[in-house]
């Protein structure tokens, strides 16, 4: 239940829009998925995930190649902000390995 009320605390003050879109990242036990999200329109403009992939390695390795990824794609769609949206996660090991990753790429949040 803490988890629920953590990540609505979060989000309550994070929005994403057309010139800052909403970077979200989920963690599951295996898989690593981040999305950067237009909260006016609703609309997922980039995203990438471990689901399909053939990457090896520990979470972390995993997350920071997801961080790459979804920096890349940012690119490609001229997104330059993000807001960083962690939800109910602490700021640290995957979650931060993710975030430094994509900050080496460009990705500015």
């Amino acid at each position: 239940m803490n988890k629920i009320f953590r990540a609505k605390r979060t989000r309550a003050k994070i929005h994403g829009t057309k010139e800052q879109p909403r970077l979200t990242v989920n963690f599951s036990n295996q898989h690593i998925i981040a999305q950067i999200i237009n909260d006016d329109e609703g609309k997922t403009l980039a995203y990438a995930t471990t689901v399909g992939s053939k990457l090896t390695g520990s979470m972390a390795e995993k997350a920071a190649k997801i961080g790459e990824e979804i920096a890349k794609k940012a690119k490609t769609a001229k997104i330059k902000k993000v807001v960083f949206d962690r939800g109910s996660k602490l700021y640290a090991g995957r979650m931060s390995a993710l975030a430094e990753a994509a900050r080496k790429e460009g990705l500015e949040f």
